[in-house]
């Protein structure tokens, strides 16, 4: 399973209801493990399927899904800001975990507003992901396939009323993109985006195996160790 790789909207055909920790899936594949690792994803399916169905059908799509052959390698997740503010007593909206980090229940059946109904038409990048080295021993990192997801969901987001993306990132570390597949602040800023605010993370704050890491490449690449537990906020205007 070779490039080259295609990145498309997700669209009702396919709702990438659970992520990609175990590797590449197939279409075919979605339904077919009860768990990735240690995450009990089956408990999530009817729950994501709700809310995926909801904001597809609302918006037309929530997510970018990078394809090498008949496999899906990355996604990209996004929602408008407004269906993040409707989520307010919960933490996030990550489909991979239990309320508050997860959407709750019956969020999936919420009345969400329409496009010309919200005054800040600014997505929200949830997360950014791509799948683990392949069976095959493939990597999908370093190819350029989250660069374009993201221009993929800059050109959607245009054509269809949007006014502004944004993303949250963190200092360009390997260990960062290695662990998570998050891309780091220079990432988005090569896209045209700039920082709007700085925040700290109180985890990486921490003496932990993953901030030493993450304190000696910083060190090695030159970056101010300072910056390290920074989260940073980064915007585009579209």
């Amino acid at each position: 399973m070779t490039g080259p790789y295609v990145a498309e909207m997700m669209t009702q055909r396919i709702l990438l209801w659970r992520c990609l920790h175990g590797g590449p899936l197939t279409a075919a594949a979605l339904d077919a493990a009860a768990s990735i690792g240690q995450v009990p994803c089956r408990g999530f399916r009817a729950r994501n399927l709700a809310f995926l169905r909801n904001l597809t059908a609302t918006y037309g799509a929530c997510a970018v899904m990078a394809w090498s052959c008949d496999a899906i390698v990355g996604h990209m997740r996004f929602y408008p800001k407004a269906v993040r503010d409707l989520a307010a007593q919960g933490l996030g909206l990550c489909l991979q975990q239990e309320y508050p980090y997860g959407p709750a229940d019956d969020f999936g059946r919420t009345a969400f507003p329409k496009l010309a109904e919200i005054a800040d038409k600014t997505l929200l990048v949830h997360c950014m992901m791509l799948a683990p080295d392949g069976a095959g021993g493939e990597s999908f990192r370093r190819r350029g396939i989250g660069r374009q997801m993201a221009r993929t969901l800059i050109d959607w987001a245009t054509a269809n009323g949007w006014k502004a993306l944004e993303a949250t990132a963190y200092e360009s570390l390997p260990v960062i993109y290695t662990i998570s597949g998050q891309a780091g602040r220079s990432f988005w800023e090569d896209l045209g985006f700039r920082l709007v605010r700085t925040e700290r993370e109180p985890a990486l704050e921490e003496e932990t195996d993953f901030v030493r890491q993450m304190r000696a490449e910083a060190a090695e690449l030159g970056v101010d160790l300072a910056s390290i537990p920074n989260k940073y906020t980064v915007r585009r205007g579209l």
